[in-house]
């Protein structure tokens, strides 16, 4: 029918004489002694002498223990569903499909705060290093890069960053709107840089979530002279 509390945190006390009190599952399973006090306090209000006196002072303690134990309930019933509630982070997913659409016509910021038009860059393969600097991988895309194909870096905010040692041969650049990471759909991850390979025509080909071996991409890349 029920359970006792165990543990008893943040439960009223209550008399000793009542012993062992059990907690039911459900409040309607209370009916039947109700029902049993409420006979024997219709039986005792209808004689004469000392049973009609008892009559109020019985109803106080039926209605005590009913609230007393409606309490119980309602603090004991949630722990069977404690941890079960919290929300579940979502995994990750990677950007929808880009491919084929047109890079929106972002306006950057290089390290002197002045506007640099990305649509002006292209093609190039556009490195967001604002989730990882990623300096071995994008010095990969530098040595793999064909003539006339530009590789920029864009990190988050106002402050340009360029992972050495290939700051020479990279355009490094910021983005304080935060326009290319919206146009992607998704945030910045920690140890991992994502990479959009756009050709002259200012359409993304593709889309490298987590930018990994210059071998996964290196036709792609040679493409983007086409």
């Amino acid at each position: 029918m029920g359970k006792p509390d165990a543990e008893g945190h943040g439960l009223p006390d209550l008399p000793p004489e009542w012993g062992r009190v059990v907690v039911p599952d459900d409040a309607s399973a209370l009916a039947t002694e109700a029902a049993q006090i409420r006979h024997e306090l219709r039986r005792a209000a209808g004689r004469p002498g000392p049973h009609r006196a008892l009559a109020v002072p019985l109803l106080i303690v039926l209605v005590a223990v009913l609230t007393t134990l409606a309490g119980l309930l309602a603090v004991t019933w949630p722990r069977a569903n404690r941890g079960t509630d919290r929300p579940t982070p979502a995994p990750y997913a990677p950007p929808a499909a880009l491919a084929g659409r047109a890079l929106p016509a972002l306006d950057l910021v290089d390290a002197g705060q002045s506007p640099v038009p990305l649509r002006g860059l292209l093609p190039a393969m556009i490195i967001l290093v604002d989730g990882c600097l990623c300096a071995d991988r994008v010095a990969e895309a530098v040595a793999a890069a064909p003539a006339g194909v530009a590789v920029v870096t864009v990190s988050g905010g106002r402050a340009v960053t360029a992972p050495p040692p290939v700051e020479r041969n990279v355009r490094a650049l910021a983005d304080p709107a935060g326009g290319l990471r919206s146009f992607l759909g998704q945030p910045a991850r920690n140890g991992t840089a994502t990479a959009l390979l756009v050709d002259r025509a200012g359409v993304v080909t593709r889309v490298l979530p987590e930018l990994g071996p210059v071998d996964a991409y290196r036709e792609d890349l040679s493409a983007l002279t086409a």
